[in-house]
């Protein structure tokens, strides 16, 4: 016999019926079920059979996400995902999401990473000079824009190294991706065409034998241990879309707030500023020395307490699962926010404030470990979560301690929670040259 609703013991909640999705509105079905229900709790939908589980305790998302996370797959809302990128490892489940992610996992190991930082560098001295006419000019700056612009030029540097500037001569085809932050069907059918040139290239790279450093080489090399068997071109395509579109949206919005955060903290700027000038003396330091500053790391971890870039999981269970004692039925729709779980009172005190020292000395660590999951956790955690930290370390390394950015307008920025968390609209800052100790020879 099959359970019904009236036989399961299900996670308290509300009457009314709710459709949770990732907008604003769903942000704030949760926040509620969280107040009023704790961090378990259920809704039922009018247009899904399923009952829908929210989740905000450490324990039951590791349950999902780390110790039965083969019993759930990719939940609501990744229909419109796979229509913008394909069948890459964010949308994927099963037998091919294990293969891809094997097959591409290599490329962001932290060897790899390291001889792609050189890109990295090459274009963040450009922002320097850029940045100089704007500093001079007392210009400017919608820093959201730019920092999408930085996000994708660095991921496409990354991905087409030698290729690029053939492929952007003229009208970049990449631009637009920057340009405008809706994900909606014109989007889509952008991305589809932008899908031509891809593919062209794939064609172009394999044909030729010719593997620079990138991640495309890398993903034209990879092989199957078993079979011995490589990425299709089709297969490398979608993958290469998730890549452009997810992985610059990370550090693009991780560093829109982290800008718009040390402007409202001085202390906290100035200290960063400290450690970098400290540190790193000059444009001549090592990968090790980059990647040795603590306070940096603590600085973009707290930025990403406060406004995780994927504010929002959805999981769907395969079988019946229980989780803090209540029946999870075959169906059901998980939900995780990292953005909920970031502000939870019982795991971080005074939540809305901005302190990186959250993350310092075996207490931090400990707290990261129980409720900390930006990047998700378990074996789909993101795999490009340490190049993103480098092109971010990269960025605040050489601009901060040149330039200071003022926002213009001091009101608090509201969110916008819809695939991506992004700020409800541009933040206008003002570019300023900064006096320099110790300066750049």
């Amino acid at each position: 016999m099959t359970a019904t609703a009236t036989d399961l013991r299900l996670p308290p909640g509300p009457a009314e019926r709710h459709t949770l999705n990732a907008d604003p509105a769903s942000l704030a079905v949760m926040t509620r079920l969280a107040a009023e229900y704790g961090d378990l709790s259920c809704v039922w939908s009018a247009d899904r059979p399923h009952p829908s589980l929210f989740l905000n305790d450490p324990d039951h998302i590791r349950q999902v996400l780390v110790g039965n996370y083969e019993n759930y797959v990719k939940g609501v809302g990744f229909e419109r995902v796979r229509m913008l990128m394909g069948n890459g490892i964010i949308t994927s489940d099963g037998e091919h999401w294990r293969r891809q992610r094997t097959l591409i996992q290599p490329g962001f190991t932290r060897g790899s990473v390291t001889r792609l930082s050189g890109r990295v560098l090459d274009h963040n001295l450009e922002l320097v000079e850029s940045w100089r006419g704007l500093a001079d000019r007392g210009e400017t700056l919608n820093v959201t824009t730019a920092m999408s612009h930085y996000g994708l030029e660095v991921i496409l540097r990354a991905i087409f190294s030698v290729d690029l500037p053939r492929l952007v001569a003229g009208a970049n085809p990449f631009a637009f991706l920057a340009q405008d932050p809706t994900r909606d069907i014109r989007t889509v059918l952008k991305v589809r065409e932008l899908g031509r040139v891809i593919h062209d290239c794939v064609v172009a790279r394999r044909a030729s034998g010719e593997r620079p450093h990138d991640f495309l080489s890398l993903m034209l090399d990879a092989r199957d241990r078993r079979t011995g068997a490589g990425m299709t071109d089709g297969e490398i395509l979608d993958e290469l879309k998730t890549l452009i579109v997810a992985g610059h949206e990370t550090s693009a919005g991780t560093l829109n707030w982290c800008w718009y955060l040390l402007s409202h903290h001085p202390e906290v700027e100035q200290r960063l500023l400290q450690e970098i000038r400290s540190a790193l003396p000059g444009a001549g330091f090592s990968f090790e020395q980059l990647m040795g500053l603590e306070y940096m790391a603590r600085v973009l971890k707290e930025t990403l307490r406060l406004y995780p870039p994927v504010w929002l999981f959805s999981r769907r269970a395969v079988g019946p699962d229980r989780i803090g004692g209540y029946d999870v039925p075959a169906g059901a729709h998980i939900f995780i926010s990292p953005y909920l779980l970031h502000r939870n009172p019982r795991f971080w005190e005074d939540p809305e404030r901005f302190d990186p020292d959250r993350f310092a000395g075996p207490q931090g660590e400990a707290r990261e470990k129980a409720a900390f999951i930006p990047f998700s956790a378990g074996a789909r955690r993101c795999a490009g979560e340490y190049f993103a930290f480098v092109e971010m370390n990269m960025h605040l390394a050489l601009l901060l301690p040149r330039y200071r950015l003022s926002c213009v307008d001091q009101a608090p920025m509201d969110i916008d929670p819809a695939i991506n968390l992004r700020s409800r609209s541009g933040i206008m800052m003002a570019v300023a040259h900064r006096p320099r100790e110790n300066p750049a020879p």
